[in-house]
């Protein structure tokens, strides 16, 4: 047979468009060509694929190769198409048996020894083929990848996985000499919940910004952590993960298929948070995502997860600028001259900056020298766009010493996690969604304040200035602290304790 097609995926953005690859052998001077918009990657599994299958001990033809990597105007990228073009050369040359392989898709990058070394997108390439599949009602193929990539690939449940730690095995696989020879489906084992969170019981004191993030952490807020050096901003926002409500499989498997497109997903992160730190050198690119081919961010690798943003004014204004359609809408579009990706974007913001340059502004100490003007436009480089998208904004005051000294007893992440997953479970009950996330209509339906509540709020929006955003913010706010209280409806005292948490910043 001088002709062999199988089935592989590439990767755009979070989708895995199906690949058709097709080898075909021709007489005339030996070549190798590989078509179908190939990127460097791809062009040099060439040699790659010439050594796996010589040092396997395989025949190489010498005759004109041609590889097609259909469809055409699909740019194709990453090593994880030299096993289907191995398998192809050796189908298409008699040197294995072809009537089984339209029933596998194939990805794995090989080395010179015939050995498949992981990929990258293998929980994305699964949720495609099963998507597929039941799109077209018809069975899906099982997918045949490196064992590195097995457990990761097999959270998708209703996937077949046959993994395999070289080019030799899947070959014998396909030979079928002997039952041993066959690779057996990956058998997906129940990855309990480890938690390994950092503990709110560590910080002592800061008993208003522990009420704040515990608020925060129920309603899915925004939140914007202000004070002197060394009062605890990232010891507490680094906590904060352990108070969030536990990830449902949906939410989990999502985080999981984002992490797959970077670096890959270790399956001993199964069901955590994802925290996502970046350096405030970090580029708009860096954080949203980019490049010439798509790959997500630092906002889309917080997908589910925290996002900490330290040092937010020493951050490129433009950088932080890039935060503001994401913050609403939860996914990002990326738009090249050639290609378009989206990737999810649904994280939780907690960002932390000092009050002023030399951090000590309204500090006891008295050691700042700032004038009024250099504390206004340090401020000022937090823009009012996005400062109006952050919901909450408290300040982080210095502990007295006595405090340090003092040995207290703190409330552990496990018992504030308690409360936060009881309000957020009232939430799903009453809306089926975080109160982050209620739109104008729901607001007016589920926010409902009783006369003198209402007065409240007139008399500080007025007195406040806010902006319809912000007055949306804050009854959510006060929504989520009703709901740590239990209470069907908002009272006073929440609105109340709400507006405390939307403290104008250059006030501060």
């Amino acid at each position: 047979m001088a002709l062999a097609v199988l089935k592989s995926r590439a990767l755009n953005g979070m989708e895995a468009p199906e690949v058709t690859v097709e080898v075909h052998l021709a007489n005339g001077l030996p070549a190798f060509t590989i078509v179908g918009l190939p990127e460097t990657e791809v062009k040099e599994s060439k040699d790659r694929v010439r050594a796996a299958l010589q040092n396997a001990r395989f025949d190489f033809p010498a005759q004109r190769i041609t590889v097609n990597l259909a469809p055409a105007d699909l740019p194709k990228e990453s090593g994880r198409f030299d096993l289907p073009i191995a398998l192809g050369i050796l189908a298409a040359s008699g040197q294995i048996p072809s009537d089984a392989l339209d029933q596998y898709e194939f990805a794995g990058e090989l080395s010179l020894s015939g050995e498949l070394r992981p990929i990258r997108g293998a929980l994305a390439m699964t949720f495609a083929i099963c998507k597929s599949a039941e799109r077209d009602q018809i069975p899906a193929r099982a997918f045949m990848l490196p064992q590195e990539n097995a457990e990761e690939a097999a959270l998708v449940s209703e996937a077949r996985i046959f993994p395999a730690l070289s080019l030799l095995q899947v070959c014998a696989h396909f030979a079928g000499i002997d039952a041993e020879s066959k690779i057996q489906p990956h058998r997906s084992q129940p990855h309990p919940r480890q938690t390994s969170y950092l503990d709110f019981s560590d910080v002592k004191a800061q008993g208003q910004a522990k009420r704040a993030l515990e608020v925060a952490a129920a309603g899915r807020h925004s939140i914007l952590l202000m004070g002197p050096p060394g009062t605890g901003k990232s010891m507490l926002a680094s906590r904060f993960p352990g108070i969030l409500p536990g990830m449902t499989e949906q939410e989990a498997l999502e985080s999981a298929a984002v992490q797959s497109l970077s670096s890959g997903f270790g399956i001993s992160k199964w069901k955590q948070r994802p925290y996502r730190n970046p350096h405030h050198t970090a580029s708009a690119v860096a954080l949203v995502g980019g490049g010439g081919t798509p790959r997500p961010g630092e906002i889309s690798l917080a997908h589910h997860g925290v996002l900490f943003l330290d040092e937010l004014p020493e951050f490129d204004r433009k950088v932080l600028e890039v935060l503001r359609e994401p913050l609403e809408s939860g996914h990002i579009h990326i738009s090249r001259a050639a290609k378009q990706a989206c990737f999810p974007a649904r994280f939780q913001l907690i960002a932390a900056m000092n009050p002023c340059p030399c951090g000590y502004f309204g500090h006891s100490n008295g050691k700042c020298r700032c004038t009024p003007d250099a504390v206004i436009r340090y401020q000022a480089k937090i823009s009012g766009p996005l400062l109006d998208r952050i919901d909450m904004q408290i300040s982080v005051q210095a502990l007295p010493h006595e405090d340090l000294f003092t040995p207290t007893q703190a409330e552990s992440s496990s018992t504030i996690q308690q409360r936060v997953d009881a309000a957020f479970q009232r939430q799903l009950q009453r809306q089926g969604k975080a109160n982050n996330l209620l739109t104008t209509k729901e607001i007016d339906l589920h926010c409902q304040t009783d006369g003198a509540t209402e007065q409240l709020l007139r008399h500080a929006m007025l007195k406040l200035n806010w902006s319809a955003r912000a007055y949306h913010r804050v009854l959510k706010v006060a929504r989520s602290i009703a709901d740590l209280t239990n209470s069907p409806q908002i009272q006073q005292a929440h609105v109340a304790e709400a507006i405390q948490y939307r403290r104008a910043l250059r006030e501060a």
